[in-house]
C-alpha cells in the first residue's frame, strides 16, 4: 500500500514548480549550513534546518539530546510540523533557499526505518520547490546535534538522492569545492536558468 502510494507521488512528473524556493540539502556534514549561512550573508532569504532548531529549543528547557531523540518518531514528527508551518508562512514569490525541506522527512523516516504517516504523504503531493541543490558529502565532523557516523551519512546522503529524483523537481549535485565558490556554483546554475540574469537578493528587490 505504501509502496503504490510512494509510486503514485513519484509519477507526479508533470507538477510545474509554483515558487521561487531553492532547497538546499545533503547528508550531514556535507557543509551545508555553510553554504546556507554563506547565502545569508549575501543578502539572500534563507531559511533554518529545523531538525537542529527544534534540539535547540528543547535543550533550553533542560532536555539532553539524547532524550531529544529517543522517540524518532515523535523527534521527526516535530520536525516536519516546524517544516511545514515555515512554509506555509512563505511567500511563493519570493525567492528563498531552504536549509532542507519536507521530502527530507521522508529519507529521514527511511533510514529510521519508519512507516511514513499520513500527514507527511499528503504533504509531499502538494510541496513545491524551483530546484534542489544536493551538496556532496564532506569528512563527517560530529558536534552536539549530530550523531551518524561515517556509514549512516552515507547512507541517509543516497536516501535524499533517491527521495528528491523521485519527485518531479530539476536536482542538482553539488560537488565538493571550497565554500564560496559552491555558492557562486549554485547562483550560476540559477541564474542560467533565468536567462543568465542575477536573481535577485534582499539588498535588490524593490519595495
Amino acid at each position: 500500500m505504501m509502496k503504490e502510494r510512494l509510486q503514485k507521488i513519484a509519477s507526479m512528473s508533470n507538477r510545474q514548480s509554483s515558487t521561487n524556493w531553492y532547497v538546499v540539502t545533503g547528508g550531514p556534514g556535507s557543509g551545508k549550513t555553510t553554504t546556507i549561512n554563506i547565502l545569508a550573508g549575501r543578502n539572500y532569504h534563507v531559511t533554518v534546518e529545523h531538525a537542529r532548531h527544534y534540539i535547540d529549543t528543547q535543550r533550553i528547557g533542560g532536555k539532553s539530546v539524547s532524550k531529544i531523540r529517543s522517540n524518532q518518531r515523535e523527534f521527526q514528527q516535530k520536525v516536519l510540523a516546524m517544516q511545514l508551518e515555515q512554509e506555509r508562512s512563505m511567500s511563493p514569490a519570493d525567492t528563498v533557499f531552504l536549509d532542507r525541506a519536507v521530502p527530507d522527512s521522508l529519507a529521514y523516516y527511511r533510514f529510521m526505518g519508519l512507516e511514513p504517516d499520513e500527514k507527511l504523504m499528503n504533504a509531499l503531493k502538494t510541496v513545491s520547490y524551483k530546484k534542489v541543490f544536493i551538496l556532496d558529502i564532506l569528512p563527517l565532523v560530529n558536534d552536539y546535534a549530530r550523531s551518524e557516523d561515517a556509514e549512516a551519512q552515507k547512507r541517509i546522503h543516497q536516501l535524499l538522492i533517491d527521495v528528491y529524483s523521485s519527485l518531479p523537481f530539476p536536482v542538482v549535485q553539488v560537488p565538493v569545492m571550497p565554500p564560496e565558490e559552491r555558492v557562486d556554483f549554485i547562483l550560476k546554475n540559477i541564474s542560467s536558468d533565468e536567462g543568465g540574469h542575477e536573481i535577485k537578493s534582499q539588498d535588490n528587490i524593490p519595495q
